[in-house]
């Protein structure tokens, strides 16, 4: 175990890097955060925060950078809002934004240079210490029925050691992830892990790649302190976890779900359709709008 004989440590905290600049997606990244991006009703960061709550998440710590404030502002109370939504009797959308600002414990970190994935999970090693913590990159968005941090946090409690979420990827996009090497499978969906390269160039290990969504301990926090910086010259998070896999376990799951990269246009789109379409109020729309184009 990673703690004492018999202890359990509870998973209660989720850490968003959302410091990134956004640059895949300007010009709309130019005044507002990447995360801010609106899907169908909400912005990025609700569904990714929406799906730490369901997993049982109690605190989450936002690593950003000084262009950040619209988020922070997203997640406060706006008494103004508040009142005037009370005064003209709409407790719906009152209800629902008492709800944002409430519903869970925020913390801001900020993180001075963008020096990679790696680097801004240094930042909050003195607030988590030695509790395993997850780590989710907004920019990807999940739809599924189980919230996948919630079976990350199930996969946790099995094995006691870190879990990153996998998803098979076509051979020709292995070179935009990290990819792994399995080197023994648990069960179908479960893996431990030999090895792992970040955007392999040629001759990747496997077409399994690592999605933004972690269960990290402090071995993994130890290990970014001693590796030296990777690609793009960046301190990154795959590398940290390559070298803890030589010394202790690290495990990977094949997530139930459909993933997509909002933070391109090509995936920002393609999650619009699919949440539209899993909505029932919209699903109609979509039908009609898609068949008036006569395509």
């Amino acid at each position: 175990m990673l703690y004492g004989a018999g202890e359990e440590m509870d998973i209660k905290t989720a850490v968003f890097p959302v410091a990134g600049f956004g640059t895949r997606m300007l010009p709309a990244t130019k005044a507002i955060p990447k995360e801010m991006i609106t899907l169908i009703n909400k912005p990025l960061i609700q569904y990714a925060v929406e799906e730490v709550i369901d997993a049982g998440i109690e605190r989450i710590i936002f690593i950003t950078g000084r262009t950040k404030k619209a988020l922070e502002d997203h997640f406060d109370i706006n008494v103004e809002l508040n009142q005037q939504l009370e005064s003209a009797g709409k407790t719906d959308l009152l209800y629902d934004m008492k709800r944002i600002s409430e519903m869970v414990d925020i913390i801001y970190v900020r993180q001075k240079y963008m020096l990679g994935l790696g680097n801004a999970i240094c930042c909050v090693q003195d607030i988590v210490k030695n509790e395993p913590f997850a780590v989710i990159l907004p920019d990807d968005i999940i739809l599924s029925k189980t919230p996948v941090t919630k079976q990350l946090i199930e996969c946790y409690n099995k094995v006691e050691r870190p879990v990153v979420s996998l998803m098979p990827v076509a051979k020709n996009e292995t070179s935009k992830y990290g990819i792994v090497e399995i080197k023994e499978q648990v069960d179908t969906r479960l893996s431990r892990l030999k090895d792992m390269v970040e955007k392999p160039a040629s001759n990747p290990p496997s077409n399994m790649a690592i999605i933004g969504r972690y269960i990290l301990t402090s071995e993994v926090l130890s290990a970014l302190s001693k590796i030296d910086k990777g690609a793009g010259g960046e301190l990154q998070l795959t590398d940290a976890l390559k070298y803890t896999a030589k010394y202790y376990d690290v495990y990977g799951y094949e997530f139930e779900g459909k993933r997509f990269d909002c933070g391109t246009k090509q995936g920002l789109l393609e999650a619009t359709i699919n949440f539209a379409y899993a909505d029932n109020l919209l699903a109609e729309t979509l039908k009609d709008t898609v068949a008036s184009l006569n395509l």
